[in-house]
């Protein structure tokens, strides 16, 4: 009966303090009670009762609750039956100082036991004053009977007002907010005996509207199995407008002792509420786990197609746009998905190592949504991007160079169809037939000047066809109307050559016919023609395109338009000579008078025209000088632009490799607590994250090197592509890192495994691990356990390698290996204590019903468990019997739900 004495010191406060509100209000109850004679009878009645139910275990009882007491022996007596505790020997005199004594006596231990008695004195229980005995009963009732009561940080009268609340609930019909009126129907009392002993009486045959038959019930199917006696007649609550609280909470503490029994099935259902609240959270993120890993693969198979597509296009700017885009999607769409890749490892690692923690089953994720399925996948879109970079970059090249070739094609084609513009209709004419013997020597000459000049021609008719040829070979999207264009040329070429030889041999015919020809006019003509041809080589030339990359071949060609520049002046002197000849052509027709009619019979080509080209030779010289300047200039700026970024990326490059070292030897070494280790890890983090700022500053030099159409650079081996793999294997794997730490962390503090547990375990790793790779493999793991006194043979280290390496990968990591020695160290539910629990909710039944689950546990894990249950077929069987065993071992993965 002893079981208040250990909360003295608190119930001490509670008297003391938060109480003395409380005992006021009972004060105002004692005087209200003066002008109720129906709250008297039923204390009395009620108060009576209670004391006999402790009397008897002494062998007595009262009749008369202000009489009995008056002695003070009965009351000294109960307070030894109720506490536990041996008061002082009582006085046996039958005089009214002993009588005082004894209650003086009684009514100190009620004072020790940290109770504050207010208006309450032995001469008034000993003069047999109802109201203070009654007031003393209730106060002893309090202390001893409601005190100790306590329900989810609630006790005395809110704890009891809160249990009976909780015990209640499934009862739709039952709404207990008080210890008055909300039990004058009875249904609040048949409630709580249904709930704890339900085969004491059928609730469902209960009527609100009936509370006489209800109260009845409720009290003789109490006294008769509960052994709690009767201590007030349903007509004592029916028959009042507002029943006594006292008694009320009285009679209903006496329930509440009775069913305390009941905390072990409640017990018992927090254990299960523990085991299925693990066993859904690790459901969810399985269901993440796939979700995410669908996402991911989706996008990836989504995502390859489109790098793979290798069509290309007709211009440099649609290329220029497929470039741009390759750089979007390295920017904004590939980070966020390798952040969800990491992620999803971490998410996989976390849930793992919760499963094993749970002592549950390890999670084996749909077919084709493994880790290492979706990192092959990844290698696979990383292998289409390489790819799909390299093809976007030699496509540019090569439209770049078609654009080039075609641009010269269409020079050369315009100057030589200019130049044979009108040669088919010269070479068709008859003008010899009627012309003079000078007339027909002159013709001759000028048909030998235009086959000199035809020769020259052949050179540029080849680099045409040379032209043509080429960008058929590259695919030059126009090829078709290039080909119909060189074949014109082509086909005029030779329909010219073929006049020309019939011209020939019609002036030759008539060559005897004619005599004299003016030598003069055949030098200028012979002269005049071959450096005509070389201005508009030199036009031609000086107008050309050219494309370079490097300051070498800028400098090349400057060098050559120096040397040209050098033949300038003798090529003046033989302008000068030629218009000499002309010059003295005049002279000699004026000196002469002789009829030349003004032209030269031999060239077209005039000292007008000769100065006009010599003019324009002089005009491009200083336009070429410039664009050789502007290009020298570009170039200088490209490799500006190649220094700038091979500084930044010889420094980044040598960082990232120093960091993942870094991060490899923290990994495997001990350097202070776990969670130091984490902080220091994080810091590393912080700080490789802190290092993004000059990633992204060599993303621009490298984005400038592009714009620029800059291709090698001599100055670094580190490319962008080295760069950005670098830096996101640094990211994946310091987050891996920490990811282990923190499984580590968890498996510690879930197993109960100390830092100097931890140490060792890890110091007896790191002497095993003699190839510094973070694993063991399996010669080595032996070599551990027997160092660490197992004594196994062959059978039972393969038990163990299948534990600690599930996969038969032939190497055990530092975390399977924490997971096993924290698995020989620590204790973790089992299926054994699941099932114990659901066999004393069964009430050590085989099984377990329906109802019976959804009285015990919460709604949706109550529903969890009647949804994977299977019904039992043992030979109890009842309708509705689920099979609890089954699910106990299947929530371990011993066998199938």
């Amino acid at each position: 009966m002893d079981y208040h004495h250990q909360q003295q010191h608190h119930q001490q406060q509670h008297y003391d303090g938060g109480e003395n509100d409380y005992r006021q209000q009972e004060d105002d109850w004692d005087r209200d009670l003066l002008l109720d004679p129906a709250w008297e009878k039923q204390q009395r009645k009620t108060f009576t009762a209670w004391c006999n139910s402790h009397l008897r275990k002494a062998g007595t009882q009262i009749e008369n609750i202000e009489e009995d007491f008056r002695d003070g022996l009965k009351l000294m007596l109960l307070l030894e039956v109720i506490s536990g505790e041996r008061l002082a020997k009582p006085e046996r005199g039958k005089m009214r100082v002993h009588k005082i004594s004894n209650v003086n006596k009684a009514l100190s231990f009620i004072t020790s036991k940290g109770v504050k008695l207010v208006s309450i004195g032995a001469e008034e229980i000993v003069d047999g004053n109802a109201k203070m005995t009654l007031g003393m009963i209730w106060t002893i009732i309090l202390r001893f009977a409601i005190q100790d009561i306590s329900v989810e940080e609630t006790s005395a009268k809110e704890g009891l007002l809160l249990w009976c609340q909780r015990k209640t609930a499934p009862y739709k019909n039952v709404n207990i907010q008080n210890f008055h009126i909300s039990w004058k129907d009875g249904l609040g009392f048949c409630a709580l005996i249904h709930r704890h002993r339900p085969e004491l009486i059928d609730y469902g045959k209960l009527r609100k509207d009936d509370p006489m038959t209800n109260l009845n019930t409720a009290f003789d199917v109490a006294e008769k199995y509960l052994d709690i006696p009767k201590m007030l007649d349903a007509e004592d609550i029916v028959g009042t407008a507002r029943p006594d609280e006292k008694a009320i909470m009285t009679y209903v503490s006496s329930f509440y002792h009775a069913f305390s029994g009941a905390q072990k099935a409640e017990t018992a259902a927090n254990r299960i509420c523990k085991v299925l609240a693990v066993n859904q959270e690790n459901e969810q993120l399985m269901e993440d786990y796939e979700k995410l890993a669908s996402d991911l693969l989706e996008w990836i198979r989504r995502t390859i197609p489109w790098l793979e597509n290798r069509a290309p296009e007709n211009t440099m700017q649609a290329m220029q746009q497929k470039l741009e885009d390759f750089r979007d999607y390295r920017r904004l769409h590939k980070p966020p998905k390798v952040q969800e890749k990491c992620q999803l490892e971490i998410n996989f690692n976390t849930l793992q190592t919760k499963l094993r923690l749970s002592n549950r089953p390890a999670f084996m994720p749909s077919e084709g949504k493994m880790v290492s399925d979706i990192s092959n996948a990844w290698g696979g879109l990383e292998g289409a991007e390489k790819g799909y970079e390299e093809w976007l970059l030699n496509e540019i090249r090569r439209l770049e160079r078609l654009d080039h070739l075609a641009e010269k094609f269409r020079q050369k084609a315009a100057i030589h169809e200019a130049w044979t513009d009108g040669k088919e209709e010269m070479l068709q004419q008859k003008d010899f037939e009627t012309a003079t013997l000078s007339e027909i020597k002159a013709l001759l000459k000028k048909h030998e000047a235009f086959e000199s000049d035809l020769a020259a021609h052949q050179d540029r008719v080849e680099q045409i066809a040379a032209i043509a040829q080429e960008l058929n070979e590259l695919e030059y999207y126009d090829s078709p109307s290039v080909n119909a264009r060189c074949q014109r040329i082509c086909d005029q070429w030779d329909l010219l050559g073929v006049l020309t030889q019939k011209r020939s041999e019609s002036l030759q015919r008539t060559e005897k016919l004619l005599e004299t020809i003016d030598q003069l006019y055949l030098e200028f003509a012979k002269r005049a023609a071959p450096f005509n041809n070389w201005m508009e080589g030199a036009m031609e030339d000086l107008q050309d395109t050219f494309i370079v990359h490097t300051i070498e071949e800028i400098q090349g060609l400057s060098t050559a338009h120096e040397q040209f520049k050098a033949t300038l002046p003798e090529a003046d002197k033989e302008r000068l000579s030629i218009l000499g000849i002309q010059n003295e052509i005049a002279k000699i027709v004026q000196t002469y008078h002789v009829n030349m009619a003004g032209t030269n019979p031999y060239t077209t080509i005039d000292p007008q025209e000769i100065n006009t080209k010599w003019e324009k030779v002089r005009q491009l010289v200083p336009q070429r000088d410039q664009a050789l300047i502007e290009e020298h200039a570009r170039q200088q700026n490209n490799e500006r632009l190649r220094r700038q970024f091979a500084n930044q990326a010889n420094i980044i490059g040598p960082w990232i490799q120093t960091k993942m070292e870094e991060i490899g030897r923290i990994s495997i070494e001990m350097h202070g607590t776990l969670e130091d280790q984490l902080t220091h890890l994080r810091q590393y983090e912080k700080s490789i994250v802190n290092y993004k700022p000059k990633i992204d500053q060599l993303e621009g030099d490298h984005q400038q090197i592009q714009e620029a159409l800059i291709f090698d650079n001599k100055h670094t081996n580190y490319t962008m592509e080295h760069i950005r793999v670098g830096w996101e294997q640094l990211l994946t794997t310091i987050a891996r890192t920490i990811n282990e730490i923190e499984n580590q962390i968890l498996t510690r503090d879930a197993k109960g495994i100390s830092q100097d547990q931890m140490n060792e375990f890890r110091a007896s790793f790191n002497h095993f691990d003699r190839k510094r790779t973070g694993m063991m493999d399996a010669e080595d793991f032996r070599a551990c356990l027997i160092s660490m006194g197992y004594n196994m043979g062959e059978a039972e280290f393969a038990r163990i390698m299948s534990i600690v390496d599930p996969n038969r990968l032939g190497v055990v990591t530092f975390q399977a290996f924490i997971d096993f020695m924290s698995r020989e160290t620590a204790d973790t539910d089992t299926a054994d204590q699941v099932m114990a629990s659901f066999k004393v909710l069964a009430g050590d039944k085989n099984y377990i019903l329906a109802d019976e689950l959804r009285r015990e546990l919460p709604p949706d894990q109550a529903e969890y468990c009647i949804a994977r249950m299977s019904p039992y077929t043992g030979p109890d069987a009842v309708p509705g019997a689920l099979d609890y065993m089954s699910f106990s071992t299947a929530l371990y993965g011993e066998s199938d739900l």
